[in-house]
């Protein structure tokens, strides 16, 4: 979700339902078309920085009504590449326990 804004995902999808290839550039529609203007009426849910939304997440957690204080929150990405979950700075002191 990091690789493309709502933006590009529905340009891409007005142009073409297929598979758009990666470049160094960014997305590019290889589709011959036709495609649809229905993706204008979904959020994709992008982000531009994954440890942001995680401390945002962690915040969002630790103070849900349904969440005792008493324990602690956590927040990881996975590493796709390694298969390793590396903790995100400043996670860990948005979700300590009160």
């Amino acid at each position: 979700m990091l690789f493309f804004t709502d933006e590009v995902m529905r340009n891409l999808l007005a142009s073409s339902l297929e598979t758009a290839e990666l470049t160094p550039d960014g997305f590019r529609d290889v589709g011959r078309g036709p495609g649809s203007m229905e993706g204008e009426f979904i959020d994709w849910l992008t982000m531009k920085d994954n440890a942001a939304s995680v401390v945002a997440d962690v915040r969002r957690i630790r103070h849900h009504p349904l969440i005792p204080k008493s324990i602690p929150i956590y927040g990881y990405i996975y590493d796709v590449r390694t298969g390793r979950l590396e903790e995100v700075p400043g996670a860990r002191d948005a979700g300590k326990a009160m």
